[in-house]
């Protein structure tokens, strides 16, 4: 219908709306890299420079789509103000002058059609950079130098930061953590004596493990393994030597964690403290083996499993050591880890095939089960929970301690949402395919559904905005976790999170938008134009709120009145830029 709606009208002029009154700033030179101030943009991005100098016809010539973010800074110039600076002073002035043409052409093209528009000024802004730098720091996002400030929110660096708050290295089992990659030679890597980093190019190598727990590490040492990334590592076609090696790599991760190793004829006369993983021998005997034997101490050591992001790459070997070194079965493990140890990890379909496949001899080979016998172990691993059978691999993804993000799926395993601390679902324009039965032993008061709403751009959300919190804050109230869920979990089910965390952590948009984006874990949020514009003003209503309870202007949030951290056109750019390596 809407594409019908379109192609209809594409050879009407669109009509632009006259109540509109924007600011766009634009540096000269297009390099945005250095010497940028807040919400700038580059010539190119909106403006066509010939001849003639019009504006970017922005629209797609064919078809529609409702996450057309990276055309709104074009599109927000044709409404705006414009503020033209930059270093060279002839540069800028030329530049205004065909700003000043191409708002004229808009403007007359308007007039043509009997559409009025306003007078939309062009401004050249004189002063060196240096000005803003020494006056109005605040509104500077990059330095002279090409420095990030911090004074202006970028979304990369935004979602970096709360990624890192989110998976912060923890302690899962002793001396073994799991985390990001610290930086090099930074505190977070010397707090470490052994840092076993998880990617598409580790490889088994359980022999490094093995000569490290049997071999004095010089104090100080930092040593470096790697190991496979999850998901790498695939059905059916693993060998048993894999297998093998992924037990051995918990058996000496478990060894240097607790100190108990003893010297070896494996590692006598051997001992490469620089580089292990390249000891390709396997025995070499010295006159001094009785002596290195006898010298040898062995201490724990403090060891972390890490890869860039702190939770996709190292999952399965996290999982797999959680068990080995707990004693807990596979499924006990998984849902451990995330509810006690309280780490968000994401891990892939063909992980929880491997595991599966590895229980029973982690259990069998566990330190924890070694005065268990066969059957007591086969006993564990045969109990095996109704909801690990239907799970895809990930669970839902906690966005607050009492407010889930998923999918259908996870709404249709309730015994998972039980396990996780989940009593209340609120399905937004999408309903799980309970059985009656489920549905009456849930309790119908314990789940909300919103009808009626599309992912199709036109379908409005923020008339359900007030039911939704409100149903999520009763779960709060009651100690217990809320699943909000659509089809697949990015759009609509997203945009009820961000508003959640906006109200409830008095965020911006823009801020919302990355913590939630960051906790989605490996699934990228998608809330399309409508719902983001949607939010922009829930903002502002949240925003007057907060002014009415605080008339002084005593609290940080209100104090400098009704002021958004950033308008819709950076807004979208930023969202565009964020995305952008996930467009096909």
């Amino acid at each position: 219908m809407q594409q019908a709606f379109f192609s209809q009208r594409r050879r009407v002029m669109r009509k632009t709306p006259c109540c509109l009154r924007g600011l766009t700033v634009v540096k000269a030179d297009g390099q945005l890299h250095k010497a940028r101030l807040k919400g700038a943009i580059a010539p190119e991005e909106f403006l066509q420079l010939g001849t003639s100098a019009e504006f970017l016809d922005a629209d797609p010539k064919e078809g529609f789509s409702v996450r057309n973010f990276q055309i709104q800074a074009a599109k927000t110039a044709m409404t705006s103000d414009i503020i033209v600076y930059g270093d060279d002073d002839a540069e800028v002035r030329k530049l205004a002058w065909s700003v000043a043409a191409a708002q004229q052409n808009w403007r007359d093209k308007h007039d043509l059609e009997g559409i009025p528009l306003p007078v939309y000024n062009t401004f050249v802004c004189t002063a060196d950079f240096s000005a803003f730098e020494e006056s109005f720091p605040h509104i500077v996002s990059s330095d002279s130098e090409g420095c990030v400030t911090g004074s202006v929110i970028d979304f990369f660096h935004q979602e970096r930061k709360e990624m890192y708050a989110m998976t912060v290295a923890s302690e899962i089992s002793h001396n073994v953590w799991l985390g990001p990659t610290p930086e090099p030679n930074s505190e977070e890597e010397d707090a470490f004596d052994v840092l076993i980093e998880c990617s598409d190019l580790g490889h088994l190598n359980p022999r490094a493990l093995r000569a490290l727990a049997e071999t004095n590490i010089p104090s100080g040492r930092r040593i470096h393994l790697d190991f496979p990334s999850s998901g790498t590592i695939l059905p059916p076609t693993w060998s048993q030597t894999e297998a093998d090696a992924i037990l051995e790599s918990c058996k000496w991760i478990y060894h240097l964690a607790h100190g108990t190793a003893t010297p070896s004829q494996f590692t006598l006369g051997v001992g490469s403290f620089d580089n292990p993983s390249n000891n390709d021998t396997d025995t070499i005997m010295t006159d001094d083996a009785d002596e290195l034997s006898e010298s040898f101490v062995s201490r724990p050591r403090k060891i972390l499993i890490h890869c860039s992001d702190g939770y996709t790459e190292s999952t399965m070997l996290g999982l797999a050591y959680f068990s080995y070194s707990t004693g807990l079965p596979i499924p006990e493990a998984w849902l451990n880890l995330h509810t006690v140890k309280k780490r968000n990890f994401f891990a892939y379909p063909t992980d929880v095939a491997l595991l599966t496949a590895l229980g029973p001899r982690l259990l069998s080979e566990s330190p924890l089960c070694a005065d268990k016998d066969t059957a007591s172990i086969l006993a564990l691993i045969q109990d095996q929970p109704k909801w690990f059978s239907a799970l895809d691999g990930s669970f839902p993804s906690r966005v607050l301690d009492y407010m889930y993000l998923g999918n259908l799926n996870h709404a249709n395993n309730p015994e998972l949402l039980k396990a996780l601390g989940i009593t209340q679902i609120l399905s937004v324009g999408e309903m799980a395919s309970w059985r009656d039965a489920d549905l009456e032993a849930w309790g119908e008061e314990n789940v909300c559904v919103v009808q009626g709403v599309q992912d199709n751009g036109i379908d409005p959300l923020t008339d359900e905005f007030d039911r939704c919190l409100e149903f999520i804050e009763r779960g709060r109230r009651m100690g217990t976790a809320t699943l909000v869920h659509c089809r697949v979990g990015v759009s609509r089910s997203a945009t009820i999170c961000i508003a959640e965390v906006m109200r409830s952590l008095r965020l911006s948009l823009p801020r919302a938008y990355c913590f939630v984006r960051a906790r989605r874990l490996n699934v990228i949020i998608q809330p399309h134009l409508r719902f983001a514009y949607e939010l922009l003003k829930w903002e502002e209503l949240l925003r007057q709120d907060q002014e009415m309870e605080d008339p002084l202007g005593l609290c940080p949030a209100t104090k400098t009145g009704i002021k958004r951290e950033l308008e819709w056109g950076e807004i979208a750019r930023e969202v565009a830029l964020m995305n952008q390596p996930y467009v096909r």
